[in-house]
């Protein structure tokens, strides 16, 4: 019988530390019929705009939607992809610029099915799941972002 996967709390507040990703990826050395990871880490820049430098992003989300949405991409690149383990994580709250925002780990048996879906989830999480970021820019202005 197949386990029934549920949906999972994507969200961290603040910035991804790196410890939570080392020690995620740490997790993964005791299942020996995995062959490849990919890990994606999304990180806020200092983009220039008009008024300034970006300093950080502050995230929000219309959450109970994000993860319904999330669990539904989730269920898709299981089902399109032979893989392991996937894991995603996207802050909530303010990020400072040179933190990480998001971090989606797949693993498979084989490197290319790792590879190649956690590109696509990286384009549907940035498409589909209704996660907002508002610049904060040095100068104190707030500019909306849109993903691209």
């Amino acid at each position: 019988m197949e386990k029934q996967r549920t949906p999972k709390n994507i969200f961290v507040q603040g910035p991804i530390s790196p410890e939570k990703i080392g020690q995620s990826i740490a997790n993964h050395s005791s299942k020996t019929d995995i062959g490849g990871h990919c890990i994606f880490l999304g990180q806020v820049r200092a983009d220039e705009k008009e008024d300034g430098k970006v300093t950080s992003i502050l995230y929000s989300a219309y959450e109970e939607m994000a993860l319904q949405k999330a669990f539904e991409i989730r269920e898709d690149i299981f089902a399109k992809y032979p893989l392991t383990c996937m894991h995603i994580y996207h802050s909530l709250g303010e990020v400072k610029v040179g933190e990480i925002c998001l971090f989606v780990f797949t693993s498979s048996k084989h490197r290319k099915a790792a590879i190649d879906a956690c590109e696509e989830l990286v384009e549907r999480i940035k498409k589909e799941v209704p996660v907002w970021g508002k610049e904060i820019v040095e100068n104190g202005t707030d500019v909306w972002k849109e993903n691209r």
